[in-house]
């Protein structure tokens, strides 16, 4: 039950040579045919010699290892005025580290088919690691070389630079990025979290290399570390390439304090015109920490109104007897500082009043009444018999694991968690829905919608 993570910004991907591509995805493909099912999967914890903590399921089905971390940190550190330095680093990682170039280093991966990969998001730094069993000395090596040593050469900061740029000018006439990075900077305007997370023109022109190499040493620590591991290895031999891997990082981070936030301008309506044939809604409101003892309650009930795809409320009302929406969901969005109920519909122009408009009621409705106790079982049986689909490749696994412990759920989380959907009683969702769903929304609109025009709270 770990929710969707909308906002996570990858480095750039770059195509790698069709014979090591080809070779590696075959193999990596392997892994949904002989994935262990959610119950099935066994969680050890697993500490190194030097003292680091990892989460380790062993599966000696196919000769794979792949490994996931997080550092806490993310775009929130970006210093101020020079947005995007998270997401430059994420992408400048596999360009050169140690005594290889970009080109050598490039060339290692390839050569030794080997798949890594960073991205940030607004509270993480993330990276991800899939390599061959008998390639795993290469692997963590390159990884070792990428986290403590890398070059950021000039000429691979500028190339990877220019890529960036041309990736906002892409952005900045995207309608679904527009109304995002509104809704984000409306909601928190004076708050880290209100930047853009890829930064803007002005601010990647102005990251030096100084700003990235501040940010590898203030970010990148042990202390915040956490790993999941899965495949072909044991307990003794993943703790070594732990300490291998991460041993030589600062035993604490240097992050600078992110405030506690609540989002600003509910009951607002943002509109920006753009020469565009659909209208991009988003909206939020404040939602409950996964710590919060009624965050499960919430989940199932959020499922039920806009996160059950072709099933929700939403769904029904706005898609499929009006048609409206070419899709319309809403979701749960914990964060380290704040706490959110999200959602997202792209709507006929001339459609976005009475579809804005049905949303409000059916969250009035959900707020008044709750949902029905048939709403109830469906969405617990949903919930429980998908969650294994989570689970059916190893990347898939290593991603949980560590959002797992991101969350601090506990390693027994997967076996309780069925248990803990089933808890949820009628009253339970009821009390939560009066809770959740107040009918305070920032919506932000790019396009041009009929009858919609911006207004203050209220």
């Amino acid at each position: 039950m770990i929710p969707a993570r909308m906002i996570c910004r990858a480095g750039l991907v770059r195509s790698r040579a069709p014979g090591a591509a080809t070779f590696a995805a075959a193999f990596f493909g392997l892994l949904s045919l002989f994935a262990p099912a959610a119950q099935a999967v066994t969680i050890e914890r697993i500490v190194s010699p030097g003292g680091i903590e990892a989460w380790l399921v062993r599966d000696a089905t196919v000769p794979l290892v792949t490994m996931r971390f997080a550092f806490k940190g993310g775009s929130s550190q970006d210093p101020p005025g020079k947005s995007g330095v998270a997401n430059m680093v994420a992408s400048l990682l596999d360009e050169g580290a140690g005594n290889l170039d970009a080109k050598a280093f490039q060339e290692r991966l390839e050569e030794q088919a080997i798949e890594l990969r960073f991205e940030d998001d607004r509270d993480h730094f993330r990276g991800s690691l899939r390599t061959l069993r008998d390639r795993r000395e290469q692997a963590f090596d390159l990884l070792r070389l990428a986290l403590t040593e890398p070059r950021f050469d000039a000429d691979a900061v500028e190339r990877i630079r220019g890529q960036l740029m041309a990736v906002l000018r892409r952005e900045s006439t995207d309608p679904s990025v527009l109304a995002q990075q509104t809704w984000w900077s409306t909601a928190f305007p004076d708050h880290p979290y209100g930047r853009p997370e890829k930064g803007t023109p002005e601010s990647v022109a102005k990251i030096t290399t100084d700003d990235l190499r501040a940010y590898v040493r203030r970010v990148f620590a042990r202390a915040t570390l956490k790993v999941a591991i899965v495949g072909d290895i044991d307990a003794a031999e993943a703790g070594l390439f732990l300490d291998r891997t991460f041993g030589a990082l600062p035993p604490e981070a240097e992050l600078e304090p992110v405030p506690q936030a609540a989002p600003s301008g509910l009951g607002r309506r943002v509109v920006v015109k753009f020469d565009v044939p659909q209208a991009i809604v988003n909206i939020g409101s404040t939602g409950l920490p996964r710590n919060h003892p009624d965050f499960v309650a919430a989940y199932v009930v959020n499922h039920i109104l806009g996160g059950g795809s072709f099933t929700s409320r939403l769904y029904q009302e706005v898609r499929e007897k009006r048609g409206y929406a070419y899709g319309i969901s809403t979701y749960l969005y914990p964060m380290e500082r704040t706490a959110l109920l999200m959602g997202w519909t792209q709507v006929r122009a001339d459609r976005t009043a009475d579809s804005i408009a049905i949303i409000a009621q059916e969250m009035r409705q959900m707020a008044e009444k709750g949902p029905t106790a048939e709403e109830l079982d469906k969405a617990k049986a949903y919930l429980k018999g998908s969650f294994a689909l989570r689970f059916d490749s190893s990347d898939k696994i290593a991603a949980q694991l560590v959002q797992i412990q991101i969350d601090n759920l506990g390693i027994d989380y997967i076996n309780r968690r069925n248990d803990l959907i089933d808890a949820v009683t009628l009253e339970d969702a009821r009390r939560v829905a009066r809770m959740l769903f107040d009918g305070r929304l920032l919506i932000t609109i790019v396009g041009r919608p009929v009858g919609v025009t911006s207004s203050g709270p209220g």
